[in-house]
């Protein structure tokens, strides 16, 4: 065939290397608001069901860029991709962008490989929980709080009233367990290649080379780069997307109402985006 033909004709019938699915995985985890989605299954299962359903693909890239967020929704995704991957019998290779942290590292411990750029930020395998105490706030401007339980407990970690030792006891519990989980699967998805180091564990993170050493990831490169020397100078990554237009917006709730100049933005979007800040400040970001 002609060169100048071949160009203009769609890659599936012109030939070349092979197709290497692309799945981005970017943004907090967690669901979010109808204007910012968060990161959750439903928002990338149907992407990672075309990523792995291509056909004669070689391997599966998830390109991650994540500061952590929802463990439940970092665990949910996790799995997906791990059934997937033993259904299709397609290993996986994480390649990480900016950062992947907290529950964006424990995805990335869904891949097979985990590839990282020299100034990636890796890690913080920990679990925090962060509120205000307002209870000194509403006392100063004369607010009185009014609260009606069936339950002693009901208003455990109340914002508004001062913190009881029990509630902070109760808390604790929960995140030992979760990070005990967390510690576990890494464990046992990185096996051998783990340090020792006792701050492996403590919610530290570090860039690319160290998190080499300390076993946390395998090799130091980028996608287009390491898939071409994995499967050949003329190997295709190929982006996969998911649902696009209406649909997603339908998926997220849609948005709530709509003013002469677009959107109307919620205090619920406000409070979401000062979150998301704060987790990609946490590492400088």
């Amino acid at each position: 065939m002609f060169p100048s033909l071949k160009r203009l004709l769609p890659a599936r019938f012109a030939g070349g290397g092979p197709v290497v699915p692309v799945v981005r995985l970017t943004g907090a985890i967690g669901v979010g608001t109808a204007l910012r989605p968060g990161l959750t299954l439903a928002s990338v299962a149907t992407a990672l069901d075309r990523a792995f359903a291509v056909k004669k693909a070689p391997a599966v890239a998830l390109a991650i860029n994540s500061p952590g967020g929802s463990a439940v929704q970092a665990h949910l995704i996790f799995r997906r991709i791990r059934d997937l991957s033993a259904e299709k019998g397609l290993p996986v290779i994480a390649y990480v962008e900016d950062v992947a942290a907290s529950g964006g590292y424990m995805i990335a411990c869904a891949a097979d490989e985990i590839v990282a750029d020299p100034s990636s930020i890796v890690g913080s395998i920990g679990v925090v929980s962060a509120s205000f105490g307002l209870d000194r706030l509403i006392e100063r401007w004369g607010v009185e709080r009014r609260v009606h339980t069936a339950g002693r407990r009901k208003v455990t970690l109340d914002p508004f009233q001062p913190e009881n030792p029990e509630d902070v006891e109760h808390l604790e519990s929960l995140q030992r367990e979760v990070h005990r989980h967390f510690v576990d699967l890494v464990k046992d998805r990185r096996g051998a290649a783990l340090s020792t180091s006792e701050e492996l564990f403590d919610g530290l993170f570090w860039i690319g080379p160290t998190a080499r050493a300390l076993g946390l990831v395998d090799r130091i490169g980028d996608l287009r780069a390491d898939l071409r020397s994995r499967f050949g100078e003329t190997v295709r990554p190929k982006l996969v997307g998911g649902e696009r237009g209406w649909l997603r917006l339908r998926a997220g709730g849609g948005i709530a109402g709509a003013g002469p100049s677009g959107p109307l933005v919620s205090a619920d979007d406000v409070l979401d985006a000062v979150e998301r800040r704060a987790l990609w400040s946490r590492y400088g970001l």
